[in-house]
């Protein structure tokens, strides 16, 4: 094996002087002990209009499974103090609500307590979850028909719960002023359960058997009632997203559908090995980022396996990482990947501990990483892809789907447009699935000859793609092919015109 071909380890990482050149915390970082320090780097939340801190807190590690002799409470403490202002938790996160909400109460950001600070709260940005469908009724048959967690069936339920534990007395009351700056709906897999929580969306109607959440959220967001299930008309919600892991397509769908705009953010898995999966850099992040949506980056670290996690769910204490990184894989380069992808707001990072010695504290580590001024360029990119693979050769990320070669266009079709001398022909199509690289452009072939090209865009609504050309007598052959920017194609099948 040649030097050029062996695998990039961290000894090579930092010997090479990639480390230099990604500008990255490849070795400990010596916080200096002051505490003025300068603010931290923000960037816009999509069209929410609030600037986010790059580095936003997880609401799991700690503060869903605490190991022994770490205060989850401090942890939030501490993030806020340091200057984060973007705190992610969710319905399904165990205590990580309540640990919030012993925070808050301890930094004046809960309403109806001495302390409380109107402005403070305004310039931090909580973020919480459901895993509910369906605001009335249950899902129809399919995935996930039952909800989740057993606790309710319905997504409501789950804003109330969270208000209360985060603001309220954690016993279902809250106070007249407690709101959630974004309540998501998360983890959404399969195309049955974006049916679900569109139900009801376009015609609300209070006696229907079954209305989904995107309905009823929408009232809690505005004020109103058109559900019946806000009766109060309170309003609680400044903003509503959708998250996944998972499947790119889904998320394209739902976004797509999405034609009122109703969803400000999108919550997505991105690491420096998500291209060695079906990826979302090139397809469901760049319709969200071309919808003005915020996007915020999850699984920077793989879910720990970058540094030694089993590559599957572990759910337990034991499983919490309180390093900083591992003796094979340093944290920064991973959190500066995941923040220079195009479009990425922050990047949400669970705190297994923090310390008084910096080199052992993974929030200032993880803090300091993300103090990105310009996005990593191709070529440290690349190192970085390669330092991430080199962790159970790539096999990191068992919460996305496997890849796939570079998609077809999908649903093509071809009609005559139009009468007479005045006929023509429209072929249209919907986006395809970029692999491992961007889709340039799309070839127009009759007779298996070039006769156009349109570009890809992002496909924001469910309106397809098109190109008109003259009719042709005769029997004709068309095809659509997918190109993308390393020059690879995939031919849809042929349509014959007579």
């Amino acid at each position: 094996m040649t030097r050029a071909s062996q695998p990039l380890t961290r000894r090579r990482f930092l010997s090479s002087g990639a480390a230099a050149g990604l500008g990255v915390l490849a070795s400990p970082l010596l916080v200096p002990a002051a505490t003025a320090a300068p603010p931290l780097i923000t960037r816009p939340l999509g069209r929410t209009g609030f600037a986010v801190s790059t580095l936003g807190l997880g609401g799991q590690a700690s503060l869903q499974w605490t190991p022994e002799g770490i205060d989850p409470v401090e942890i939030i403490v501490q993030a806020y103090q340091r200057g984060v202002n973007y705190f992610d938790t969710s319905n399904v996160y165990d205590k990580s609500q309540l640990n919030y909400g012993a925070a808050f109460r301890q930094l004046g950001l809960a309403p109806g307590h001495a302390n409380y600070d109107p402005a403070r709260r305004r310039q931090v940005f909580v973020a919480s979850k459901t895993m509910l469908r369906m605001a009335k009724g249950l899902m129809p048959d399919g995935p996930r028909a039952e909800g989740s967690q057993g606790r309710s069936m319905r997504a409501v339920d789950d804003l109330k719960r969270t208000l209360t534990q985060v603001f309220g007395d954690g016993k279902g009351n809250y106070p007249d002023d407690a709101y959630v700056d974004l309540f998501q709906i998360h983890n959404l897999n399969f195309l049955e359960e974006v049916d679900a929580i569109y139900m009801g969306l376009d015609q609300p109607d209070p006696q229907a058997r079954r209305i989904g959440a995107l309905a009823a959220l929408r009232d809690y967001r505005d004020g109103t009632n058109r559900t019946g299930l806000n009766p109060q008309e309170e309003r609680r919600i400044r903003h509503i997203g959708i998250t996944g892991h998972y499947s790119s397509p889904v998320l394209i769908e739902c976004m797509q559908r999405d034609e009122d705009q109703l969803l400000d953010t999108l919550l997505v898995a991105v690491n420096a090995n998500d291209r060695l999966y079906f990826n979302h850099q090139f397809n469901a992040i760049p319709v969200a980022a071309a919808k003005g949506m915020g996007i915020i980056a999850m699984k920077v670290f793989a879910d720990g396996v970058m540094f030694g996690r089993k590559a599957e769910w572990n759910g337990l204490e034991s499983g919490v990482i309180q390093t900083v990184g591992s003796a094979t894989m340093p944290c920064a380069p991973l959190v500066q990947y995941s923040l220079s992808v195009a479009g990425v707001s922050t990047a949400i990072i669970g705190i297994g501990r923090v310390d008084q010695d910096p080199a052992r504290c993974q929030l200032q580590q993880n803090l300091a990483a993300a103090q990105l001024a310009a996005p990593l360029d191709q070529q440290q990119l690349a190192q970085t892809e390669q330092l991430a693979a080199s962790v159970l050769e790539g096999q990191t990320n068992y919460f996305q789907l496997p890849a796939e070669p570079l998609g077809v266009p999908r649903d093509v079709a071809v009609q005559p447009v139009g009468e007479g001398n005045a006929r023509s022909l429209r072929l249209s199509w919907n986006m395809a699935f970029s692999a491992d690289a961007p889709i340039s452009h799309y070839q127009i072939d009759r007779d298996g000859r070039e006769i156009g090209q349109v570009p890809h865009t992002p496909q924001l609504t469910k309106a397809p793609f098109t190109f008109d050309l003259p009719w042709e007598d005769g029997n004709h052959v068309y095809s659509v092919t997918t190109v993308d920017a390393r020059g690879r194609s995939a031919a849809s099948e042929k349509l014959t015109v007579s």
